[in-house]
């Protein structure tokens, strides 16, 4: 049976008719002990029917129908129980409890659902003995509990209490009605008190099942009071939340009231609120902004919006914001180039020493501007280079020789799409893209935009940045650039973006393609030697406070610091060692005692320490088995030493150094080629299957890939061989193919000039490469010998040491390990 059971207390005769008509029916309850009887039992889901109480039953299930028809046709009497499981459609006896109430039926109504509606009265309390059937209906046998009368101070002060925290809970909470305390007001017995308020109360079955199997009345009431007490702090503490809700919401109310009011007064006096003279603000400054008309309209639309909205609403600050920010973006102001071509190769003379590549482009871009203004495009530049050759400080002096505002922004490390296009203005604390957001820093709608470190933009699950980029630098696109906060396209074409990166491996080539690159190649000593005494030693001077002592540099001083205390591409160290000795002579300045006026080579062990490497870093001598490479690194160019020891084994080839897949390859290849070509070599005899072979690249910690070492594998490889040794002033690139061909690589500029720095004699590049030679500066070309080959056979003319006359070449009887190449610790990477 499936009851739905709600006390009806609308209607007084739930409370009333247990004072006035239940007196009759308290006489009709038999209280002298009686023995078992047998009653037809009425499972009830989610309800307890205490004694004396009128409550309505709402029957459903067939069986409950039947047993209730059954029990009103033989007058039997009736018994309802609660089921210890409300959801169980079908309870059995081990479902229900084993304390119920005996009820009278007062009047059946059958409902056109086919349920039945019995209006019920308790009347006493039924222990169940056992069941005697389950089918077709439930019938028990029970015995009649009686109650013990109780009387005396004890019982009246516990009613009294109870009654008081009653009348406590009638009064905080809307739903118990006043009715069913004066009810209990009208009662003078403790059990029918107590049965009365549990019938109330708003408790679950298993705690008012609990109530009913209390027989002792002053224990059910002494239960009861400590339910009401439970119960009054639970009200309390809701009605003293409601009550500062409710002072919430009234002076909310009160305040919208008053403005309201004021606002009214105001009008009525000709006067503007604030809200008013912010909204008006707002738009004089957008129209004095200049916005174009479809940015105008959307900001119209939002200020509509802002004046109908109360100033306390959360989206109203988030309107303010975007207007702000759309009044203070530069929509027409623009700064004045300066078009004077003399006096801008002046301004990059005077801060940047060579460079020569990308101060012709911008005095190109100039002389361009000046004879058609407008119709050249803003161009975009990359400059691309080793760190510390002045990529960026090369931005700001072409900036200050146009006259424009300079403005940079670093993308390195950046991995989410938003720091270029902004946040949407549906989440919280949104804010536009760093490219908004540095020009409204900017301040003028054609500024020197450098983007710093761009081969640095990282990928990730927010987005591409790379590719958010591609709308940014493209000339055909950035005139209506898009950024999520703003919403409204906004013009970058007179921007003038310069990009800046050390290497272009990990740009996008769809990125790569929209931008001009301009090489910034590592210095050579004599340049190095020039910026040294043109900028960074009157700088130093100037910033450690020396300018009155006139500390002055020796020619060879900066020599041997370039040479024995550097290592680089460009001039950041060698400026740090300067600005380290001036630190150390304004110290004797400051403290008062005798300091150098001129720096000579003798004097820097003092002031730097020993040196930090070696000038020259070609082996000591020529060696068997040892050759010397160049590569391309971050940092610039730089030498790479490959080392081949041959062992008694199985035929292995063993490679070390943590050598990439494309330089694994050029090993195997140069194997290849050199076992192909063992008769013409001078090695015929080796039998490579009992021949283990070792080729290792020191600096295992550093990561090496390309095929650029090719050809210095392979000679290093047939040295060992052939037993020949390898000229030490000897430096090669090239890749090599199975056929013995040298193959064209690339950074052949940078490669030799870390071979001039090393002081080596020869270098050995790829006769493909001759066009790339016109990039080398002259004073290199002149102290080296640069040899273009084609094939193999002339690399091995030129790096191997001819026999002496009537040495026969034969393969070893004893392998020795050879000694390892000394290498500058600025090797990142190979060649390319």
């Amino acid at each position: 049976m499936k009851l739905n059971v709600p006390l009806d207390f609308s209607n007084e005769m739930a409370f009333l008719g247990p004072l006035m008509g239940s007196l009759e029916d308290a006489m009709e309850i038999e209280t002298e002990e009686k023995g078992e009887l047998e009653y037809t039992v009425i499972p009830l889901s989610n309800m307890v029917v205490f004694p004396r109480m009128v409550a309505p039953l709402f029957i459903g299930r067939d069986r409950s129908v039947r047993a209730v028809e059954a029990a009103m046709a033989v007058n039997m009497p009736i018994m309802v129980v609660a089921q210890r499981d409300g959801d169980l459609e079908n309870p059995e006896p081990d479902d229900l409890y084993t304390v119920g109430t005996e009820v009278t039926i007062i009047r059946t109504l059958h409902m056109p659902d086919g349920s039945t509606s019995v209006l019920s009265q308790g009347r006493q309390r039924i222990q169940i003995s056992e069941f005697t059937q389950v089918e077709p209906f439930l019938k028990a046998r029970g015995i009649p509990i009686t109650e013990k009368a109780h009387e005396g101070l004890p019982t009246e002060a516990l009613m009294r209490a109870a009654l008081a925290l009653f009348e406590k809970c009638i009064q905080l909470d809307p739903d118990l009605p006043e009715e069913a305390y004066v009810a209990a007001m009208n009662i003078d017995e403790p059990g029918w008190l107590a049965d009365l308020i549990a019938s109330v109360l708003d408790m679950g079955v298993e705690e008012k099942q609990g109530l009913l199997e209390m027989f002792d009345s002053m224990e059910r009431l002494q239960r009861l009071s400590i339910l009401l007490g439970r119960e009054l702090d639970v009200l309390e503490l809701e009605n003293r939340i409601h009550q500062q809700v409710q002072e919430e919401m009234d002076r909310s109310q009160r305040e919208y009231f008053l403005r309201e009011q004021m606002r009214v007064i105001q009008s009525e006096l000709g006067e503007a609120d604030e809200q008013t003279r912010e909204i008006n603000e707002l738009r004089e400054k957008l129209e004095a902004a200049g916005l174009p008309e479809e940015a105008f309209k959307k900001a119209e639309r939002e200020l509509e919006r802002l004046a109908t909205m109360p100033p306390v609403a959360p989206e109203a600050a988030i309107i303010r914001t975007y207007l702000d920010w759309l009044a203070d973006l530069p929509w027409q102001t623009a700064t004045e180039d300066n078009m004077d071509i003399a006096h801008a190769a002046e301004i990059l003379d005077k801060h940047h020493y060579g460079l020569s590549k990308a101060k012709e482009r911008i005095l190109e871009y100039m002389a361009v501007r000046k004879l058609a203004p407008d119709k050249m495009r803003q161009p975009i530049l990359c400059f691309v280079g080793p760190p510390g050759t002045g990529k960026t400080s090369m931005g700001r002096s072409i900036a200050e020789a146009l006259g424009r505002k300079f403005v940079r922004i670093s993308l390195g490390g950046v991995r989410d799409e938003a720091e270029i296009r902004g946040h949407r203005r549906t989440y919280i604390g949104a804010m536009p893209g760093r490219i908004i957001q540095t020009m409204r820093t900017a301040g003028t709608l054609n500024p020197l935009f450098m983007l710093d470190e761009i081969d640095k933009v990282g990928l990730d699950f927010r987005g591409d940045p790379a590719a958010a980029l591609l709308e940014v630098l493209d000339p055909e696109q950035n005139h209506a650039f898009v950024d999520h906060y703003l919403d409204v396209p906004y013009d970058l074409s007179k921007v003038m973006f310069i990009t800046t990166a050390n290497v272009l491996d990990t740009v996008p080539p769809a990125l790569r393609d929209r931008m001009e690159v301009i090489p910034f190649s590592g210095y050579i000593e004599e340049e190095k030697l020039a910026i040294a005494r043109q900028f960074l030693v009157p700088r130093q001077i100037e910033e450690n406070g020396l300018t009155g002592h006139k500390l002055s540099f020796s020619e060879q001083a900066l020599r041997t610091i370039i040479r024995e205390y550097t290592y680089e591409a460009g001039v950041r160290n060698l400026e740090r060692n300067i600005a380290q000795i001036c630190r150390k002579v304004a110290r004797r300045v400051a403290e008062g005692k005798p300091a150098p006026h001129h720096v000579i080579p003798a004097s820097l062990h003092k002031y730097l320490g020993p040196p930090e490497f070696t000038f020259g870093m070609a082996e000591e001598q020529d060696e068997i088995g040892v050759a010397t490479g160049l590569a391309v690194t971050e940092a610039g160019g730089d030498l790479l030493s490959v080392e081949v020891t041959l062992m008694n084994g199985k035929g292995n080839l063993l490679l070390t150094g943590q050598l990439g897949e494309v330089m694994q390859e050029s090993a195997q290849a140069a194997l290849s080629y050199a076992r192909s070509h063992a008769d013409e070599l001078g090695f015929g005899q080796v039998d490579f299957d009992k021949l283990d072979i070792h080729i290792h690249v020191p600096e295992g910690a550093i990561p090496k890939d390309g095929p650029s070492a090719g050809i210095t594998i392979a000679t290093a490889l047939i040295s060992a061989l052939s037993r020949r040794p390898i000229r030490r002033k000897v430096g090669m690139t090239g890749e090599i193919t199975l056929r013995g061909r040298v193959l064209p690589i690339g950074g052949l500029k940078e490669k030799v000039l870390a071979a001039h720095r090393a002081r080596l004699e020869t270098v050995i590049v790829p006769r493909k490469n001759q066009k790339d030679l016109v990039e080398i500066p002259r004073r290199v070309r002149r102290d080296l010998k640069i040899v273009l080959v084609e094939r193999m056979d002339e690399v091995l003319s030129i790096a191997l040491v001819e026999p002496e006359p009537g040495e026969k070449h034969r393969r070893p009887t004893r392998h020795r390990r050879q000694a390892a190449a000394t290498i500058p610790p600025s090797v990142t990477a190979s060649g390319r």
